[in-house]
């Protein structure tokens, strides 16, 4: 009898520590589980309310956690949850008219009201489809669509959209099967070109400067002397860690917290203001905290920037505080994000009116000049140069003066000032190692001579 309940209570012993030990292993990934759930909630609420498209699963990268997600609209389709075997790590993203979805335990009540945006201002947006007329036009789209290539490498490829503009024209366009001219697609990280759009209608307007420091009243430190400028060059200083990986904090931000631009601000210094670029998410979401503050919040790039140039597909998410996620959650129609490009040709005249400051796209596209983090070489205010601070060219195949936005998984929009040229690239790229847009935008140079 003593031997058997010895064993009864070894056991027992082993299933708590079992127990225990499984709950301590769920709690130390739950950050990491939260930014699987976070994504694909958000994912599939954006793409139903945003895009109109129920076909998520087709926008989630390869990860381990997919074949164990578990995703659903709600009934009125205005918001969704995911979570890990339906059970753990729930997260919810809710749809707001005009601010597309916002990750939160419920739906977001301080959203301001959204501006209303009309298509009147945007000579592109009621075309005809315009698939170009040269055979050199055709085949240069048909290389960015991977025509050439068998099926799985042209999936891999994953083009959706390619707009062309040629001396403020329409001249060419193609779209994937399931998209058209019409669908609203995610630019990631080109957001941070359409801040630096927004930051220049304030600074056009005397609402701000670049050079406006003490930007957040709990940096009473070092931090109090970093500048608008900074924030908008990556040279804040703040620690940062642009890894998508557990626990790191473009994760933390993107996914944990309700307040993003106060989680940033919360960051230390890791070097000293202004010398030192290092490639930040967190740098653009703070700053659009700080200037959208006591000028519409959530509401002010649809005020100062789509309403003017009449994007009226355009959608800039909020998070629960409602402060624009502007490092990466704008979805716009590559009609829409070629007319973006435009206006930064045209040095910010749209229409015969004067946006931006004269000279802003010069200086938003000079690479900065400073110790540069890795991978980052060419990085501006908001832009990619095809400059180096040296002179050298970033994209040999481009002209020199070329400079671009881009984003996560092949966003591009491309402008080319010496040809008056500016193409829109938006697509599906996680795995393919060339996205074709540097290769296809110099066919569409020759092309267009």
């Amino acid at each position: 009898m003593a031997r058997r309940r010895k064993l009864v209570i070894a056991a027992t012993t082993v299933g708590a520590v079992l127990v225990v030990g499984a709950v301590a292993g769920y709690w130390y990934e739950r950050p990491l589980l939260l930014t699987g759930t976070g994504y694909a909630a958000h994912n599939a609420c954006a793409l139903h309310t945003i895009a109109g498209r129920d076909d998520a699963a087709d926008d989630l990268p390869p990860n381990p956690l997919v074949p164990v997600l578990r995703t659903r609209l709600t009934h009125d389709g205005t918001a969704a949850q995911s979570s890990v075997l339906g059970v753990l790590a729930k997260q919810r993203a809710w749809e707001t008219p005009g601010f597309g979805c916002t990750i939160a335990s419920d739906r977001p009540t301080t959203l301001p009201a959204a501006t209303a945006v009309s298509s009147d201002a945007n000579p592109y947006t009621d075309l005809p489809l315009t698939p170009g007329t040269s055979s050199a036009v055709t085949a240069a789209l048909a290389h960015a669509f991977g025509d050439d290539l068998p099926a799985d490498a042209r999936k891999d490829l994953g083009t959706r959209g390619v707009v062309v503009l040629k001396d403020g024209k329409l001249v060419a366009e193609r779209y994937a099967d399931g998209f058209d001219q019409t669908t609203p697609q995610l630019g990631w990280s080109m957001t941070k070109s359409v801040t630096n759009l927004m930051v220049g209608r304030m600074v056009q307007q005397g609402q701000v400067s670049l050079d406006d420091d003490h930007l957040r009243p709990e940096w009473t430190d070092e931090r109090a002397s970093i500048t608008i400028r900074q924030l908008m060059q990556m040279t804040s200083g703040l620690s940062w860690d642009e890894t998508y990986s557990l626990g790191t904090p473009i994760t933390r931000m993107l996914y944990l917290e309700p307040d993003m631009g106060r989680y940033v601000a919360s960051r230390t210094l890791a070097h000293t203001p202004g010398s030192y670029l290092q490639y930040s998410s967190g740098s653009t979401t703070l700053l659009c905290s700080i200037v959208t503050k006591d000028r519409g919040l959530a509401d002010a790039p649809r005020r100062e920037v789509f309403a003017p140039l009449g994007l009226s597909s355009t959608v800039l998410e909020a998070d629960a505080a409602g402060t624009p996620v502007c490092s990466s959650y704008m979805w716009a129609t590559p009609r829409d994000w070629a007319t973006i490009g435009q206006l930064a040709l045209q040095d910010g005249v749209w229409d015969g009116t004067r946006l931006l400051p004269a000279g802003w796209m010069t200086q938003s596209t000079t690479a900065v000049d400073t110790t540069v983090e890795p991978g980052s070489d060419g990085y501006a205010s908001g832009w990619w140069s095809n400059a180096r601070p040296d002179g050298s060219v970033v994209e040999q195949g481009l002209p020199a003066d070329a400079y671009f936005a881009e984003g996560h998984d092949g966003q591009w929009v491309v402008v080319v000032p010496s040809e008056k040229l500016v193409v829109a690239r938006l697509g599906f790229t996680p795995v393919a190692d060339d996205d074709r847009v540097v290769s296809s935008t110099a066919a569409l140079v020759t092309a267009l001579r």
